[in-house]
């Protein structure tokens, strides 16, 4: 008992903290290749890639999906990830979407620009994937 300090005998809770963030990283590692590629393949450019200010069409996975609402009125955020960057999707007017949950893979379209040093895209177009 003495100095032996809970878990080191077996080394099980930290070794197995460890193998869970390893799972967990690789996993995430090969998620964002995984949407590279399927982006690359789409012929589009990544988030990382895009442009500000000119027409672009991205793809992701929706991370997190908030209403929110702008200046009184309700707003509809989406973080969206595609293995390069984040953009913050903006949908205003508007309380939820059919269809826009955090996990759905989705296209858009439209301008990307910047506020706060975050890249926002406005009521982009929207095509939800399979």
């Amino acid at each position: 008992m003495g100095d032996q300090k809970s878990g080191d005998k077996s080394g099980e809770p930290r070794g197995g903290l460890r193998r869970g963030l390893s799972r967990w990283a690789s996993h995430s590692r090969e998620e964002a290749r995984e949407l590279r590629r399927t982006a690359e393949r789409d012929g589009l450019v990544t988030i990382e890639d895009a442009p500000d200010r000119e027409r672009v069409t991205v793809q992701g996975t929706l991370r997190t999906v908030t209403l929110r609402p702008r200046g009184g009125v309700p707003a509809l955020e989406a973080e969206l990830y595609d293995g390069s960057g984040t953009i913050l999707l903006i949908w205003l007017g508007r309380r939820r979407i059919a269809g826009i949950f955090p996990g759905r893979l989705i296209r858009v379209e439209g301008r990307i620009g910047l506020h706060n040093d975050s890249r926002i895209m406005y009521n982009p177009r929207y095509e939800l994937r399979s």
